[in-house]
């Protein structure tokens, strides 16, 4: 099978961009959805484990919304970065893409346990 010379007609780009986009916009939603506006600042954001007692730390809701633009982030950067580096190597650009997607599967993991924490 011949490699597509342009950056949006491979199949496996196009998936991976598609899934990215996806969790993405599925971050943000869960993020929006799960923040209580009673809870104030009792969020935890932070964890110190050299603190003994005291090792969590509380913030507001804009530290967990950290998360959505950090997710965007990530999106809109390993695009960039894969389309730059397509026409070099197809198996970069993939990867690149890839590490993308674990970086939105942990955003969501993360995201998800410190708001029902």
């Amino acid at each position: 099978m011949p490699v597509p010379k342009k950056f949006l007609h491979d199949r496996t780009i196009l998936l991976l961009l598609s899934v990215n986009a996806f969790l993405t916009v599925l971050c943000g939603l869960l993020i929006v959805l799960n923040l209580e506006p009673e809870q104030g600042a009792n969020y935890i954001v932070q964890y110190r484990s050299n603190l003994g007692f005291d090792e969590y730390k509380l913030g507001t809701s804009s530290g967990i919304t950290g998360f959505i633009l950090f997710s965007v982030f990530v999106l809109v950067f390993h695009t960039f970065l894969s389309k730059r580096v397509y026409h070099l190597r197809r198996h970069f650009s993939i990867a690149i893409l890839g590490l993308g997607l674990l970086l939105h599967v942990l955003a969501l993991i993360v995201s998800n346990e410190l708001l029902n924490f």
